[in-house]
């Protein structure tokens, strides 16, 4: 497919200040002068520019230029990039139609093995991310971090209050699983954390993240896409958003969530929504932010360890007897890393759940099941699989 004609090139006056031979414009290929080949390349940038599903943060379809002038400015770092600025997705007749065509260039990435970053514009965008994945044959794990939960139902209702709720009510279904990330209790509707549940989905609120952000690193592990609304850091941090509240993540904790998805070999896509640049402040701080949130994602990316096949010498296998059903539990241990997976078996029949079968875990985990416990990951992937 000839993406070309879906984007729009970079004006050049944008990034013409940049002449650093080791910054991070110019150790890429951008559409500037002409559309770069895609083929080949590790990570693709696709820039947003839809806000027709917002009320409030009007604005944020100028978002993605603002957060390029910051993130090409800074240093290269590590690895050999093969990384290419594809520009920006000209906007559909209506939002449906932009929706689709991110849905378009975004399968046709991932399915080549291009990670695709998608930036700019409302947090509805992610449909049209998530609805790439239709047709793969797989069933996929999404990760959406944001203040809010976005489960609002009606006509009435602004598409990026709604858009987790068609997501989870999308045919075919294809998601496997769902984790939320840094919701504030007082800003959501208490019933939605309890369909989540119901489902056997994860919900994990601010304060519950930052008492200890390393047990989050194998939820965010067992991604393949990530999902970040701006509206999850604090507003001294990132004012730049019509819903930025008083609390939430600083901007490192973002950036150490980031890092953990970069270094997750499953994640296939990544997008970064709501930034609003008339809501900044005059030296445009939320976009460094931002910049900063994805320059440590694709850090992460060139740090993968290609961690996938369980039977290398590269693992060690822990078997714990338990004295109920199962009446083993299997863990993996990574010489490389030290991280962690745990096997859950899926039934007979179903290979569609192979992929999901050995997941991420904690050595928390692995101390609960020596002392006799079934760990909840366990338990909430077992009632997925059966």
């Amino acid at each position: 497919m000839d993406l070309k004609i879906f984007f729009s090139p970079l004006d050049e006056e944008l990034f013409s200040n940049i002449r650093s031979s080791t910054s991070f414009l110019k150790n890429i290929k951008a559409n500037i002068d002409n559309m770069p080949d895609f083929k080949g390349a590790d990570i693709a940038i696709i820039g947003v520019e839809e806000e027709r599903g917002s009320v409030t943060n009007k604005g944020a379809a100028k978002g993605a230029n603002e957060i390029r002038k910051k993130l090409y400015k800074l240093k290269k770092g590590t690895g050999k990039y093969k990384i290419v600025d594809l520009g920006n997705i000209r906007n559909g007749m209506d939002r449906d139609e932009t929706i689709g065509r991110v849905s378009e260039v975004c399968q046709v990435l991932v399915q080549n093995n291009i990670l695709p970053i998608v930036i700019g514009g409302t947090h509805d965008i992610d449909y049209g991310q998530y609805k790439a994945y239709e047709g793969m044959e797989k069933l996929i794990s999404l990760l959406n971090v944001d203040a809010f939960l976005d489960m609002e139902e009606g006509m009435s209702e602004p598409e990026n209050e709604k858009h987790i709720h068609k997501i989870l009510l999308h045919e075919p279904n294809y998601l496997f699983n769902y984790s939320h990330l840094a919701y504030q209790s007082y800003l959501i509707d208490q019933n939605a954390i309890n369909i989540l549940e119901k489902l056997y989905f994860e919900a994990y609120r601010i304060g519950h993240l930052r008492s200890n952000i390393t047990e989050m690193e194998p939820i965010i592990r067992n991604a393949d896409m990530l999902s970040f609304d701006i509206s999850a850091i604090k507003s001294s941090d990132a004012p730049g958003n019509a819903n930025a509240q008083p609390f939430g993540l600083t901007g490192e904790e973002a950036c150490q969530i980031c890092w953990y998805a970069g270094l997750n070999e499953k994640l296939s896509s990544a997008g970064f929504y709501e930034y609003n640049p008339d809501k900044d402040d005059d030296s445009k701080k939320t976009a460094a932010v931002v910049a900063t949130m994805i320059w440590y994602f694709i850090e992460g990316f060139y740090h993968r360890k290609n961690e996938q096949n369980f039977k290398t010498n590269d693992y060690l296998k822990f078997v714990v007897s338990m004295s109920g059903d199962p009446d083993a539990l299997c863990f993996y241990k990574s010489k490389l890393s030290e991280k962690w997976w745990m096997e859950v078996p899926f039934p007979k029949g179903k290979d569609k759940y192979s992929r999901n079968c050995i997941i991420p875990c904690s050595y928390s985990d692995y101390q609960m099941a020596t002392h006799g416990e079934l760990p909840d990951r366990y338990i909430t992937t077992h009632a997925k699989l059966i």
